[in-house]
């Protein structure tokens, strides 16, 4: 082999030799878990939602809600009495699959307005969405 060859592979094995210790030493890092910080408990008025513990409470009473009922309850609470739309509920708490023309929406906020009970929590904004917090 002439030594312009050997010098190649030489230099090849090198690098590769480099890559794959510089690879692994990120890989090392990559998996290394970051600390942990678990979610941040989200309240609105009287209604406390705990989504690392999947708990809810209203008035510290604690509330028994369906999986939707606490996404979409979960939802509007992360907005910040912003006004979520129909729309936005349906793509953040159903999957891509969900029919955009369904009324699934309307009746999990009619049945999660009912076990929340009163004075309402959840308000809908005329041709807006839905929000918590002030009417």
């Amino acid at each position: 082999m002439p030594a312009a060859s050997v010098t190649a592979v030489t230099t090849a094995a090198l690098a590769a030799s480099t890559v794959a210790r510089c690879g692994m030493a990120a890989s090392v890092v990559a998996i290394m878990p970051a600390p942990y910080s678990p979610p941040p408990t989200l309240a609105g008025g009287d209604v406390t939602l705990d989504p690392s513990r999947r708990v809810a409470l209203r008035a510290g009473r604690r509330m028994d809600l369906s999986p939707k009922e606490f996404a979409v309850l979960e939802c509007l609470l992360a907005s910040g009495g912003r006004v979520v739309s129909a729309e936005e509920l349906l793509e953040r708490a159903w999957d891509e699959a969900a029919d955009p023309f369904t009324t699934v929406v309307k009746t999990t906020i009619r049945r999660l307005r009912a076990k929340l009970g009163d004075p309402p929590v959840i308000h809908t904004v005329r041709e807006g969405g839905y929000r918590i917090g002030e009417p």
